[in-house]
């Protein structure tokens, strides 16, 4: 089966994964409309089937492709290095990305060079030491409210993410009101599309994209609503405030040029994979993405992985253990059976008696086939604390989603 079809097909068995719920994963059966969305997040993300799965089941960006980068692995996804070591994080971020030269600051400097006169408020940025440098905000011309944002990265300019990135999503799979391909003279890709945000009575949001893939490696993702953020609010103006060829020309712009070129080249797409048991932080930032709670830290090395979410109530440290049944590793007797043959055993109270006040919510599950996964969350931005909340960022209804996520069996077989 060509890799375009496995891509469509790993979307369109996504959709019966969970039910929709506004700070849970959503069913992508009942969001049509934000499928394309999924697939080019996913596609940024490391262009794996199993990203697809996970992302187009999880939903979009607030803001379009804004968000935190992570990568999931199940066929032929490149290689990560790795990020840190094995242990829980300490008070500093995890060095990744390119070498910082273009800053926060300055890119949404450069984004707000890039728009017609207005404000823009509400602005959140990052710079090129990060594997996504991006700028997004609130703009306001006078005529309403907008997100609007821009996201960088390089992909592998020979794989197929190159055009999977910018080709026209089916109809049938995707509503849209308007789809535009491009060849640029220079080899680039481009793709200019408006869609919704949703594909029901929230219909009115509209979220218009564009999106330039070169020859280089270089991607550059832009998104605009009519509307402060992209769910859950009533539009506040009529459109957006760009029209398509001002998007065009937002993404086409030379000012993005040194954050990319700061960026290390991709990973050819052909480069072995790694799973969970190599990679846990990568799947964590993956399972993550469709709470749109904003990742202040991450890092992890093989089987352990973690990211500390900061919601504005305070940073909550989430991680993810992932090991493989050892001879004498005996699983809680108490475990509570779940479909599929899986076993999980939920448990909630203090982190220990050296982190006073931190409380651990935890959720241990193992599979037929011996793989243990275990997602755990707390009250504070490392295992010793201090507490700085009541409760972790995460619901215990959202780390079962994790710990319990149906592409689990995708990844393992069974």
């Amino acid at each position: 089966m060509p890799l375009e079809d496995e891509l469509g097909e790993a979307l369109r068995s996504a959709g019966a994964a969970f039910t929709p719920d506004p700070q849970a994963l959503v069913a992508a059966g009942e969001r049509r409309g934000r499928r394309l969305v999924a697939r080019r997040r996913a596609a940024v993300a490391g262009g794996s089937v199993l990203a697809l799965a996970l992302v187009g089941t999880a939903g979009a960006w607030t803001g379009g492709l804004i968000g935190d980068d992570g990568r999931g692995e199940a066929a032929a996804a490149p290689a990560l290095p790795s990020r840190g070591s094995a242990r829980p994080p300490g008070d500093g971020p995890q060095e990744r990305g390119g070498t910082g030269a273009v800053t926060a600051a300055q890119m949404s400097q450069i984004l707000k060079s890039l728009l017609p006169a207005g404000q823009l408020t509400q602005s959140e940025s990052r710079g090129s030491d990060s594997q996504g440098p991006m700028a997004t905000g609130v703009f306001d011309e006078g005529k309403g409210q907008a997100r609007i944002g821009i996201m960088l990265t390089r992909i592998d300019p020979a794989g197929g993410m190159f055009k999977e990135m910018t080709t026209c999503p089916d109809r049938r799979n995707v509503a849209f009101d308007s789809c535009k391909e491009e060849k640029l003279p220079d080899g680039s890709r481009l793709l200019l599309i408006q869609t919704h945000d949703y594909d029901d009575d929230r219909k009115s949001v509209k979220d218009w994209r564009a999106t330039l893939a070169t020859p280089q490696g270089f991607l550059v993702d832009a998104s605009e609503h009519n509307a402060p953020q992209s769910k859950k609010v009533s539009p506040t103006r009529a459109e957006p405030p760009l029209p398509m060829d001002r998007m065009k020309a937002l993404v086409l712009s030379d000012k993005w040029r040194p954050a990319l070129e700061d960026l290390p080249p991709a990973p050819s797409e052909n480069s072995p994979a790694k799973g969970p048991e190599e990679d846990a932080e990568m799947f964590l930032a993956t399972l993550l993405r469709g709470y749109e709670i904003p990742v202040a830290d991450r890092g992890g090395d093989g089987g352990y992985g973690y990211v500390v979410l900061d919601d504005g109530k305070g940073r909550s440290l989430v991680e993810l253990r992932v090991q493989r049944r050892t001879a004498g590793d005996d699983f809680p007797a108490d475990a509570t059976a779940q479909p599929g043959g899986v076993h999980a055993k939920v448990t909630q109270g203090p982190a220990g008696e050296n982190a006073p006040g931190v409380v651990r919510w935890t959720v241990d599950t193992e599979r037929p086939n011996g793989e243990r996964i275990t997602v755990s969350a707390y009250n504070a931005p490392k295992q010793t604390g201090p507490a700085s909340r009541t409760a972790p960022a995460l619901t215990l209804e959202q780390l079962k989603e994790v710990a319990l996520n149906r592409h689990w069996k995708d990844v393992f077989g069974r």
